[in-house]
């Protein structure tokens, strides 16, 4: 098979667009994955910076508060605001599918989020996993694996998610003397070789986890500082993780680097990862010579991502047949808002209760809650997780009713057939457009086509 501009827009890139050219070339994809990030001025979302200072100069007003009454109320008054600043973030995220002009960057940054998924497990951390992944992937995804996987794990929603900062060394200087039932927590560690590295069938032990688990105590952090490591919390002496020793006496950081730059160029991790990257972009069922082919990239670059996704984007079997992977609700929308170029403005001039009615409800009722995955592992990859009675149900109703809300003046139906499925228009859908009684109708039918719903 070669290369196709269509397929390309739609398995790579965010899908079609009436606005923006689809990539001629497999150089034209890459271009710019490693340039300045356009869409993160355009549209901006809050690092995690700018997200820990507003938490924390909201607990300093809550602490000074006069009385129980009032620390309720500012409490409550924080809520609302990074809940609504999460709503907006999540609009801002889907005009950056809509507008941009390096769209792989947008399916990585997803990709990876997953892949290194967190979850505020408070109301108020609920709304930290935008500012993560503004601060922790998207700075990466063109870099080296190891620099990203660094930012993962040591980024303050991980710790939070995975509770890092109730570990303590069992001979650590904190635990020394205190009978309050803290101890070694092993959510961190094995998450990092299960998910993140070496993959579930990876050639490591549980005695490699709790090593592991050992070595990460010190990683902490704290509203107001953010992250720190904390000699007196880590187990002192050596650990050793696949049968290398890490770390000695006096704790320090450097050693959990290393071992998490170690993991990073395992081979047992270079075809976890090769293989997700097949699986996501390209079928449930990849050709093993693709993940044979973009697991020796992998190998031979120590991990360097660019290599790695043009070995993925040059194979043959990457463009297999036509749209293949059913499009998860979150892509299935954001794709949807590129086909209609649904304008800045009209997003803004939502109001958040329309907002959240149009674009972020309908997402759990297809399948997909926002920023509540279902567990580390992320959401599900198998199409069968999204071809469900309910969540198909629900994309069609809102095919048929939410486009109008976002664009009022709908395109043209047998225009809008081509600007969005390209190569992939079908005559029996060109004809059921031509054929609805409103343009309503024409675009949500177009919408629901089967090559549409994938990628």
């Amino acid at each position: 098979m070669t290369f196709s501009p269509d397929l390309a827009a739609l398995r790579f890139g965010c899908g079609l667009s009436p606005a923006l050219a689809p990539p001629a070339t497999p150089e034209a994809l890459l271009a710019g994955l490693d340039g300045p990030d356009a869409m993160s001025a355009r549209f901006p979302i809050e690092d995690f910076t700018a997200f820990s200072e507003q938490i924390a100069a909201a607990r300093a007003v809550r602490e000074t508060a006069k009385n129980r009454k009032d620390k309720i109320e500012n409490q409550r008054v924080l809520r609302r605001s990074l809940t609504a600043a999460r709503n907006r973030w999540h609009l801002q995220r889907l005009l950056r599918w809509t507008w941009s002009e390096t769209p792989l960057r947008e399916r990585l940054t997803a990709f990876w989020a997953d892949h290194f998924t967190v979850m505020g497990k408070s109301s108020i951390m609920l709304s930290g996993a935008l500012p993560y992944e503004q601060s922790a992937i998207r700075p990466h995804v063109a870099g080296r694996f190891a620099d990203l996987l660094i930012a993962v794990t040591t980024h303050p929603m991980m710790l939070h998610y995975l509770d890092q900062s109730a570990s303590v060394g069992p001979g650590s200087r904190l635990a020394r003397g205190r009978a309050d039932g803290r101890g070694l927590n092993e959510n961190l560690a094995r998450e990092v070789l299960e998910l993140h590295t070496l993959g579930v069938d990876g050639p490591y032990t549980q005695d490699d986890v709790r090593q592991l688990a050992e070595l990460f105590t010190g990683l902490t952090y704290t509203a107001a500082k953010g992250f720190a490591f904390q000699p007196r919390r880590a187990e002192p002496g050596a650990e050793t993780v696949l049968g290398k020793s890490y770390g000695g006496d006096p704790a320090r950081l450097e050693p959990v680097l290393d071992t998490l730059r170690d993991l990073a160029v395992h081979p047992a991790t270079a075809r976890h990862i090769a293989r997700k990257l097949a699986v996501h972009f390209v079928s449930d069922a990849p050709d093993p010579a693709l993940v044979d082919h973009v697991t020796a990239r992998y190998l031979e670059t120590g991990g360097d991502l660019m290599a790695v996704y043009g070995a993925l984007i040059e194979h043959p079997a990457a463009w297999a047949a036509g749209p293949a992977n059913i499009k998860p609700p979150l892509d299935y929308v954001a794709s949807a808002c590129r086909a209609l170029a649904v304008p800045p403005e009209r997003l803004a001039a939502l109001e958040p209760r329309r907002a959240r009615r149009l674009l972020i409800d309908p997402l759990a009722k297809m399948g997909q809650p926002l920023f509540r995955p279902r567990g580390p592992d992320g959401w599900a990859e198998e199409d069968a997780a999204w071809i469900t009675p309910q969540a198909v149900s629900a994309r069609l109703l809102w095919a048929l009713s939410a486009p109008s809300a976002l664009r009022p003046d709908l395109p043209e139906p047998r225009s809008f057939v081509d600007t969005t499925l390209g190569a992939f228009a079908t005559e029996p859908v060109r004809f059921a457009a031509a054929s609805a009684e409103s343009r309503a109708d024409a675009v949500g039918l177009v919408l629901s086509a089967p090559a549409f719903q994938r990628r």
